[in-house]
């Protein structure tokens, strides 16, 4: 028995696998809104849909037209599916004409002066998440800000830490314990998240309006003059036409420990950056055009494909979140919109992200080190751009290992974790999960991006149009059955009250946007930790 197996198998004796009914989880998924003719949306966010700055359920990010779902963190997989297809219903009862793309890569775009920028207010806190989001059009152009993608919160109940803390006899405070476990999780995450890629990447071509004027080594599609595609390719969003930074690339995030973490991206954000200081702070009308010339203005800057999290408290910078009070969920970052599906993800893929965060909490994870850094970053180019190649090979250690021969191992060793969940929840929806990703493996062609690109053929259509006539038979899902009265008038109340709470807000200002920077990028001062 592997030393996985047992520690999960102990989990499951005494009805101690009950510990993990517990488990929350949270959703934050993206759309574009766009026209009837399939183009971004010029429209400022339907007042109806409330505020951008003060919502908890309907924001934007990034673009104005870039709308962002957030659910609460919720027990119940089928409630937290419901919540967010409740957000959608009441999202297309306020947005008019317009329909939301379902896709991660984006409609047709006509360059970076048609991609409107997040609006939040005249509040400090409002310019500052507008500022910021200039500053990213300004060093990676704004069309990257038309991407979208979902992402997803795990977090464990305290009554799971409690006894794990107990099981393990650790010296730390529960806290720290929690903190270091989940760090633990998210090395291995980011050891085997390519996996993730392969089996759920939607995102395998693109509208050639995406890289008007920029290099790629995307191919046409065919005799299609309007796609462009990676015949192998999984998911072009996770690679370096998505959220990828040529600037980042010398950044060596350490995630041995909270403390060298926050000290790796304390120092990115308040050391300046060569390329981001030529850029300048403001423009000449004295607006500013970026936060700061450092390598990141803020944490999120950082494109990592996992973060641990803290809820902050207003105006508290998430780095000092951390801090203070240590890791309280952890947060997917690269999971693609299915477009097959009106939410753009459904709860076989939940039950096998979960299957799949317990086994990277379970397995030994031993520290990382730089080689082994470059490696995670290797084998994403490599799942992003080759995942369905048949003699895909990926860096493992000083060496390659077949990336279908890896993958089979990695399923064969989760198969333990989705068997303690099913326990926890009286089910076998975990495995059943797991046995069918393991036909992706088996079978390429049933992959979500092998799919797309069989489906433009068969159909003799662009990307465009598939994604186009996918958006508007959603959009038909969620219109034919109106929102229950009940629901709306809550959802209206979210509206109002997040207006009077941004109105509240921009009415107690004080101080200058100037001074308002200059005390936030103070927290910063106190950064601690030793490098990797």
């Amino acid at each position: 028995m592997s030393d996985l197996v047992q520690r999960l198998t102990t989990l499951s004796k005494s009805n101690n696998a009950a510990l993990l009914t517990g488990i929350l989880r949270g959703i934050e998924k993206e759309s574009l809104r766009i026209t009837p003719d399939g183009e971004l949306s010029q429209e400022e966010h339907p007042k109806s849909l409330g505020s951008t700055l003060t919502h908890p359920r309907i924001t934007t990010d990034y673009s104005e037209a870039l709308l962002e779902f957030i659910t609460e963190p919720l027990g119940d997989v089928k409630a937290l599916l419901q919540q967010l297809d409740d957000i959608h219903r009441f999202t297309y009862a306020n947005i008019d004409s317009e329909t939301l793309w379902v896709s991660s890569m984006p409609c047709m775009l006509s360059g970076n002066e048609n991609i409107p920028v997040g609006l939040y207010g005249s509040s400090n806190i409002g310019r500052m998440k507008t500022v910021y989001r200039l500053g990213l059009g300004e060093r990676y152009g704004r069309l990257m800000q038309t991407i979208a993608g979902i992402h997803y919160n795990f977090s464990l109940p305290d009554a799971f830490w409690e006894h794990l803390h107990a099981e393990e006899q650790s010296d730390l405070s529960l806290q720290d314990f929690k903190t270091q476990r989940y760090f633990d999780l998210i090395r291995n995450f980011r050891r085997y998240f390519w996996i993730l890629i392969y089996l759920f990447g939607a995102a395998p071509a693109v509208c050639r309006s995406f890289v008007r004027d920029q290099e790629h080594q995307l191919e046409p599609y065919g005799d299609d003059k309007h796609s462009l595609h990676l015949p192998y390719g999984t998911s072009l969003r996770m690679g370096n036409l998505g959220y990828q930074s040529a600037a980042q690339e010398k950044l060596i995030v350490c995630y041995n420990n909270l403390g060298t973490y926050i000290r790796t991206l304390c120092n990115a954000i308040t050391d300046e950056h060569p390329d981001y200081s030529s850029i300048g702070l403001k423009a000449d009308d004295g607006g500013h055009k970026q936060l700061n010339t450092s390598l990141l203005q803020i944490e999120n800057e950082f494109y990592s494909t996992i973060r641990p999290k803290r809820t902050s408290q207003s105006g508290e910078t998430a780095l000092n979140a951390l801090a203070d009070r240590g890791v309280e969920y952890i947060e997917v970052r690269c999971v693609d919109l299915n477009p097959y599906e009106p939410l753009g993800i459904n709860e076989e893929q939940i039950r096998f992200l979960d299957s799949f965060l317990m086994y990277c909490l379970y397995k030994d994870s031993p520290a990382t080190d730089k080689q082994e850094f470059h490696n995670v970053l290797e084998n994403q180019t490599r799942i992003v751009a080759r995942g369905r190649d048949p003699e895909l090979k990926l860096l493992c250690g000083d060496g390659e290992r077949d990336m279908r021969q890896w993958a089979t191992e990695i399923l064969g060793e989760m198969g333990a974790a989705a068997e303690l969940l099913d326990q926890a929840y009286g089910s076998s929806e975990h495995a059943d999960s797991l046995a069918a990703q393991a036909d992706k493996l088996e079978n390429p062609d049933t992959t979500p991006s092998a799919r797309i690109l069989a489906d433009m053929k068969a159909q003799n259509v662009t990307f465009f149009r598939l994604a186009m006539n996918l958006s508007q038979a959603h959009k038909t899902h969620f219109t034919e059955t109106e929102l229950s009265p009940e629901k709306t008038r809550e959802f209206e109340a979210f509206a109002k009250e997040s207006h009077a709470q941004q109105q509240q807000i921009e009415a107690q200002d004080e101080g200058d946007f100037e001074s308002f920077l200059a005390a936030y990028y103070k927290q910063y001062q106190g950064c601690s930790g030793s490098p990797c």
